[in-house]
């Protein structure tokens, strides 16, 4: 019975460091409540109460953060959508910033392009932004009549547990401001063939694509 004890207890701990290692904030928050739960139980198995209680409490904010990250996932008041300016200067800024992750997600696109240099005519660019934090970014290219070709739809890593393009696309306005009346993406090894399905994606023909809402 003590070896099964020590085994949850040392579990717990390592589940706990090794939550504080990840850049995900769902993959943190799970991982530390496995962690907080197992440690939880060793330590008031053990009788030592002030750890039992500490781990208890992360425990309940574990759980508390869970439930409202889930909650506000599609939340659109939670998450907003901008319609920014090639030239804008944070977009540049971000771009530059997560330059090496954006050409790991999507190596075809070119961070440098002009909005009217883009390929297949001007490039409208969002930002899904949570608060005063942008969290990614979803970049159409106007090839004519109503129809954009999405470029790029990428998310900060501590976000891509979450769907944050999605309101992009639900986000009716901003697109149809811009004239788009149909989305297609060109089929390529690196997309993420359910994360397209979710966000209303289906293939027609040799690409993937999705009607402007109304």
């Amino acid at each position: 019975m003590q070896t099964v004890l020590e085994v949850i207890g040392w579990a717990g701990s390592l589940l706990v460091v090794a939550s504080l290692m990840q850049a995900r904030v769902l993959r943190f928050r799970w991982m530390n409540l496995a962690g907080a739960v197992l440690a939880t139980g060793y330590n008031a198995a053990i009788g030592v109460w002030q750890f039992a209680f500490m781990n208890l409490a992360i425990t309940v904010i574990d759980i508390y953060w869970l439930s409202r990250l889930y909650r506000e996932r599609h939340d659109a008041a939670v998450y907003q959508v901008l319609p920014v300016d090639a030239d804008n200067a944070f977009l540049r800024h971000l771009l530059e910033v997560h330059r090496d992750d954006i050409a790991k997600h999507a190596p075809w696109f070119d961070v440098t392009a002009d909005a009217g240099t883009a390929a297949g005519g001007s490039r409208h660019t969002f930002l899904v932004v949570r608060g005063d934090e942008a969290v990614g970014m979803v970049a159409v290219a106007d090839t004519g009549g109503g129809v954009g070709r999405v470029e790029l739809d990428w998310v900060k890593e501590r976000f891509r547990d979450f769907t944050p393009g999605e309101f992009v696309y639900r986000e009716s306005d901003v697109l149809r401001t811009a004239g788009f009346d149909r989305l297609e993406i060109a089929p390529r090894e690196e997309l993420d063939v359910e994360y397209l399905r979710r966000v209303g994606f289906t293939m027609h023909g040799d690409r993937w694509a999705r009607p402007v809402a109304a």
